[in-house]
């Protein structure tokens, strides 16, 4: 089954939301853990043992994992590993991006059989969108997601992602046409995705898309329901994904807190699915 058939259906049975696993330093320490291996590892345990099915989509952000170098990597590994095998969606927010076979190497790592092998992998399509075919065509192959970074919701990003370009469109709306064109055969759901932040004020068309829609922001970082109907057309709200992780975290470490805290955020976008 594709990914994107398999997302649905588990956006159907546990709710919309998406759970970020982000195990920064702060949060470390505010959970009482060491800001090393064994730290990362018990943060992640709690994380699993709160979210492993009970959430449609869970998303390390594997840049804290690196920090600790191989036995951050190994942890993810893990945490990949246990979630996967329950039949809880992964999608590693990894942002990768490059060409001919740096980026198929990538996409190998994020979309193959490997031990850091997901269900989907956030991209980065900046160096153009058809640097990503190697992820793209894995990821159809092997039936994963991609996320392609299309509006996020840095200041920063505006600088090249508003420029117009000869055709009147914006960057980023080329970079959701372009996603919308490799769902435009999928039978349901599509599979690539593409991430558009919550706390914009405005957002490409997302009408045509026919994919899922990450959305981050969400929660503590300002975004919300009201914030999500203003960027996305009626048609197409039953695609997005809130992606939440600091107001979900910040209620840790006790698993019940985290429960009880997605429980709540599940029924505030309800709305989303109908």
């Amino acid at each position: 089954m594709s990914f994107g058939k398999r997302l649905s259906a588990a956006m159907a049975q546990f709710g919309p939301v998406c759970v970020g696993i982000d195990p920064h330093a702060a949060l470390l320490r505010a959970w009482g853990l060491t800001e090393d291996v064994d730290g990362l590892e018990a943060f992640a345990e709690i994380c699993v043992e709160a979210f492993d099915g009970r959430v449609a989509l869970v998303k390390p952000q594997v840049a804290f994992f690196e920090t600790y170098g191989s036995g951050g990597i190994a942890v993810l590994e893990r945490t990949i590993e246990v979630l996967r095998a329950s039949g809880t969606l992964v999608v590693a927010d990894a942002k990768r991006g490059d060409i001919g076979s740096t980026m198929d190497a990538y996409a190998n790592a994020w979309l193959g059989n490997g031990p850091l092998g997901s269900d989907a992998v956030t991209v980065s399509p900046y160096l153009g969108f058809g640097s990503l075919d190697p992820a793209l065509s894995l990821a159809r192959a092997n039936e994963r997601g991609v996320f392609v970074l299309a509006a996020t919701s840095n200041p920063e990003g505006a600088q090249l992602q508003r420029i117009t370009a000869s055709d009147g469109r914006t960057i980023a709306q080329t970079m959701v046409d372009e996603a919308a064109a490799r769902n435009a055969d999928a039978d349901g759901l599509g599979s690539v995705g593409v991430v558009v932040g919550a706390t914009l004020t405005e957002a490409p068309d997302l009408s045509a898309l026919n994919g899922p829609i990450l959305m981050p922001g969400v929660g503590a970082q300002g975004g919300g329901a009201d914030s999500i109907r203003a960027l996305v057309p009626a048609e197409s709200l039953a695609w997005v994904v809130p992606s939440v992780s600091r107001e979900i975290l910040n209620a840790g470490p006790s698993v019940s807190a985290l429960c009880a805290e997605t429980e709540r955020l599940q029924g505030e976008f309800a709305f989303l699915q109908g």
